[in-house]
């Protein structure tokens, strides 16, 4: 006992932060790291895209040498590279992310409202796919080796394997021009309809209904990641110890399941929602684009096209850093969740 506490009084208090307080701000550290190599990669990674963006925008307009000059010099577009990389680092820190060149408005105000239709979009496609993918899931494994099983891994399979533009032109095809003697179902292009009686659940029901098919399209592209992520997780769970002591309990297998089994099994599934919500977001560009839905996916696409480098810049430093943003928060709330991560 007196060597213990010898020892104690020889090393003294303990020093530094807590270990939760270390992780976390290793975490949010390694976050900020991301973001900064995002906006570095962004910058440099549309300077090697071809095409001129002064004689994209002037393409139907007859301008001499002079005028194209001109042009340039008011963009920046004549100066060195790394001068205009100076200028891009400044004006980021200060919260600018310049002028559209197509628009001729500030990219930042741009993105601001086009960021509500993507994350109505990605929001809706993700929570439809958790639900789907999660009671899909926990049936699969439940049942595993049988029908059901069987019939939900090939389809879900099959749809996870498929591109995104692919399906969504499939069902632009079959729900929304219609095939044959069948009508079209629903909208094809846009968020709302010009024509639609004034009101807020007129407004609603509208947006409501152009959403259908690119939220369709997003939820059968994703909702099997999910699902098979909430399969072999169960599978895992399903021969604990603990849920061989409900059943002798003499506990129902619909309870053992519900209490006991499917909880300790969404731990991965929670972690995985997270990290998809920025992944949606950045990948709904194809869906986006099909459809004609009026959000960062067809701002981006729309900026290529010239390119307009301020506007690509923007958009893939939001849509990265989404992606980055749900890493950490992933990785966080997975330590607070699972007590074997966060004793450790």
């Amino acid at each position: 006992m007196t060597n213990t506490r010898d020892e104690l009084e020889t090393r003294g208090p303990t020093s530094g932060p807590p270990p939760l307080l270390r992780f976390v701000a290793a975490k949010l550290g390694g976050g900020v790291v991301s973001l900064f190599l995002v906006a570095v990669l962004g910058f440099f990674l549309f300077r090697v895209l071809p095409g001129d963006p002064a004689r994209t925008m002037t393409r139907s307009t007859p301008v001499s040498a002079e005028q194209l000059a001109a042009l340039r010099h008011r963009f920046g577009l004549d100066q060195p590279l790394y001068l205009q990389f100076r200028d891009f680092l400044l004006n980021l820190l200060h919260g600018d992310l310049g002028t559209s060149y197509i628009y001729n408005r500030p990219v930042a105000e741009l993105i601001v409202e086009r960021i509500g239709p993507t994350v109505l979009l990605g929001g809706t496609a993700t929570v439809l796919a958790v639900l789907v993918g999660l009671w899909m899931g926990t049936r699969a494994a439940w049942r595993q080796g049988g029908a059901v099983d069987r019939w939900f891994t090939s389809v879900g399979l099959t749809l996870w394997s498929v591109p995104t533009f692919w399906l969504g032109l499939l069902l632009l095809m079959a729900l929304g021009v219609g095939v044959g003697p069948l009508p079209g179902l629903f909208p094809v292009a846009g968020m709302s309809s010009p024509d639609v009686p004034a009101g807020v659940v007129a407004r609603v029901l509208d947006v409501a209904h152009h959403l259908v098919l690119p939220c369709l399209t997003l939820v059968a592209v994703i909702y099997a990641q999910f699902m098979m992520v909430m399969r072999t997780s169960l599978l895992e769970e399903m021969g604990a110890e603990y849920l061989t002591t409900a059943r002798a309990k003499g506990l129902r297998e619909d309870l053992v399941r519900r209490r006991h089994a499917v909880p300790n099994a969404l731990l991965p599934t929670v972690t995985l929602i997270f990290l998809h919500l920025g992944l949606v977001v950045a990948g709904a560009i194809t869906v986006e684009t099909v459809f004609s839905w009026p959000g960062l996916g067809l701002l981006t696409y729309e900026a290529l096209r010239v390119p307009d480098l301020p506007l690509l810049q923007g958009t893939f430093i939001v849509l990265a850093g989404s992606v980055i943003v749900m890493n950490v928060l992933a990785e966080l709330i997975y330590r607070f969740l699972d007590p074997r991560v966060r004793d450790s």
